[in-house]
């Protein structure tokens, strides 16, 4: 969740009905699985809600890497973990189709100058220069 700079203190209570612990696994090599278990407001697991597994990825691109985040679809970190690579790869598809389509809306946005702006003459030389022809 991020937090609107203009946003107060009141607007960023947490919801004790959506409280998950965290737990991190990595095999130091390829990625990181995150398993989200659903807990109540006193910590004690919350069995009426499922758990959830994320999976962690790197892309590497001409700027830096780019992380990527994706569901894994299973019922057990051992699931979890032999899902993790068909995860992966939909989360990329998914992480380049965006990237096209940002690239798209930036190639097609129209650029207006702003309000008030003048315009060059249309045609010819634009003047300022201090040659002069006779």
């Amino acid at each position: 969740m991020a937090l609107d700079p203009a946003g107060r203190a009141s607007d960023a209570a947490m919801d004790a009905d959506s409280l998950y612990r965290e737990e991190i696994y990595t095999d130091r090599r390829i990625g990181t699985l995150r398993v989200l278990t659903p807990v109540t407001a006193g910590g004690a697991a919350d069995r009426s809600r499922p758990t959830l597994y994320q999976g962690e990825a790197q892309l590497m691109t001409n700027v830096g890497p780019l992380p990527i985040s994706f569901e894994i679809e299973a019922d057990s970190l051992a699931a979890a973990v032999a899902g993790y690579a068909e995860a992966t790869k939909a989360g990329v598809e998914r992480a380049m189709h965006e990237l096209q389509e940002m690239r798209r809306q930036a190639s097609s946005s129209i650029v207006l100058p702003p309000a008030g702006a003048s315009l060059p003459p249309v045609g010819g030389l634009g003047g300022g220069g201090k040659i002069q022809l006779p």
